[in-house]
């Protein structure tokens, strides 16, 4: 499946050959921007599969509008500029920026970064994922835990019995260990 690319560019002539290069190479470009306002509105109802969007813009910078981007999604950035001063480097360093173009932009280092970009956003989404069924893992083994606690207490059995009689349950019932668990702590702690 063809990656989806928004291009945010105010100069149309630079635009449009970022555009160009981009479907050479195989990509889909879904929209295409001229300032920091439109590719924030573009980006949130489109959610493309990867922004490049330029530095400086009328309206509000591309420095300012990724920021904006990024609180709300997880959409990676690639910055174009005709700057490669540190202060726009520095402030680049945030969250979804996955890197970082100085213009002139040629083909030969546009499609690279493109790949990288794109590869490091997936990896970064994987990770992220394992993160969060972490946490969830977590949350219900301490529901889990705390049933268990209750039931321990309530009928003064050992730990190994109280999750012996959760584990029945939830075999006999057909749920799942923390859905008893849950209605341990729904009947006991109330």
């Amino acid at each position: 499946m063809k990656k989806r690319i928004m291009v945010v560019e105010d100069e149309s002539i630079v635009r449009l050959d970022v555009v160009m290069m981009l479907e050479d190479a195989g990509y889909e470009v879904i929209a295409q921007a001229g300032d920091g306002e439109s590719a924030i509105e573009k980006a949130f109802s489109l959610k493309p599969d990867l922004i490049i969007m330029d530095i400086k813009m009328p309206k509000l910078n591309g420095l300012k509008a990724s920021e904006i981007i990024s609180k709300r999604t997880n959409i990676p950035i690639l910055l174009l500029t005709a700057y490669s001063q540190r202060e726009y480097i520095d402030k680049a360093k945030q969250a979804n920026i996955m890197g970082y173009l100085v213009k002139p932009i040629s083909e030969a280092n546009l499609i690279p970064a493109v790949e990288i970009a794109l590869r490091q956003a997936e990896n970064a989404n994987g990770y992220r994922e394992q993160v969060e069924n972490m946490n969830k893992q977590l949350e219900e083994r301490k529901i889990v835990e705390k049933a268990k606690g209750i039931i321990m207490q309530k009928f003064d059995l050992s730990e190994e019995l109280a999750f012996r009689k959760m584990r029945k349950i939830s075999m006999n019932k057909q749920v799942t260990l923390e859905n008893v668990a849950k209605q341990i702590i729904l009947k006991y702690n109330a």
